[in-house]
């Protein structure tokens, strides 16, 4: 059965090293929405920062999953909403680059990021799930990270697995590319979309940080692989999407019905 949903990419101004503004200007964030059904997603690592010195940093600045300045964010919310976070999240000795579900009634999940990028592996240890799906408010979520996204196994997965919309923080630095073209990332992401017509939310930084430029590829993909929204003047970019759950594409062909597993050798998603 078809439905709407409103969903929100935030692109959330960040001071590296400062937690406890940081999560400040979250909440406030939250507050901002209307009420009803609401899907908000944060920037990844939208807690600290992104660019740390080194693993030392990177561990003062880090949470629990249970910490309550990231579970106390519920009390923001409006009872059908809810929020990704992407934090620095700690784990006995162990740090991984993870996001929060949240819903008002308090912490729905937390993914911790499966693929990591660049330097992140000096400081993170990559999570064991590629991607995840969480059942909430707003239906059943999938949510990834980042360069989690650039494999397409893994969104393909979060759709075999139900996801009805995909929760994507991240944190795309600025690369080269051709006059009028998309970022390479959000060609992946419309692309993604498409080919399991899997509705994706995008919240990328803006600016730079400790001499890294952002893409600001903030953005709403439609089921279909369209861009709906990129960010107002408040660097955010919110659409009601149509939701149906439908993979038919006209009277003869379904995009999971006529998948030939049996042919694509290792590949088994």
């Amino acid at each position: 059965m078809s439905r709407q949903l409103r969903v929100s990419a935030v692109s959330l101004g960040v001071e590296i090293g400062d937690v406890a503004a940081n999560l400040a200007a979250v909440e406030h964030e939250l507050r901002q929405r209307e009420s009803g059904p609401h899907l908000i997603v944060l920037p990844e690592l939208v807690t600290s920062g992104y660019v740390f010195d080194d693993e030392t940093e990177a561990r003062s600045l880090a949470l629990r999953a249970d910490d309550p300045r990231l579970t106390s964010l519920a009390d923001a919310l409006h009872t059908d909403a809810v929020a990704v976070v992407g934090f620095c999240e700690t784990d006995g000795d162990r740090l991984f680059n993870s996001a929060l579900v949240i819903g008002r009634d308090g912490v729905l999940g937390c993914y911790r990021k499966a693929h990591l990028w660049g330097a992140e592996c000096d400081v993170f240890v990559p999570g064991d799930e590629a991607g995840a799906v969480f059942d909430t408010p707003v239906g059943r979520l999938g949510v990834a990270i980042c360069y989690d996204s650039e494999f397409p196994e893994l969104t393909r997965r979060l759709a075999l697995a139900g996801a009805e919309v995909l929760a994507l923080p991240v944190c795309w630095p600025l690369v080269a590319r051709p006059a009028g073209e998309h970022p390479p990332e959000t060609i992946q992401a419309m692309a993604a979309a498409r080919t399991s017509r899997l509705a994706t939310v995008i919240a990328d930084r803006h600016g730079a940080e400790r001499g890294v430029e952002w893409t600001g590829g903030t953005a709403v993909v439609s089921p279909d692989g369209w861009i709906c929204a990129t960010p107002d003047d408040d660097g955010t970019a919110t659409a009601v999407l149509d939701l149906s759950g439908d993979k038919s594409l006209g009277v003869h062909n379904d995009l999971f019905a006529d998948r030939r597993p049996e042919l694509y050798g290792g590949i088994h998603v």
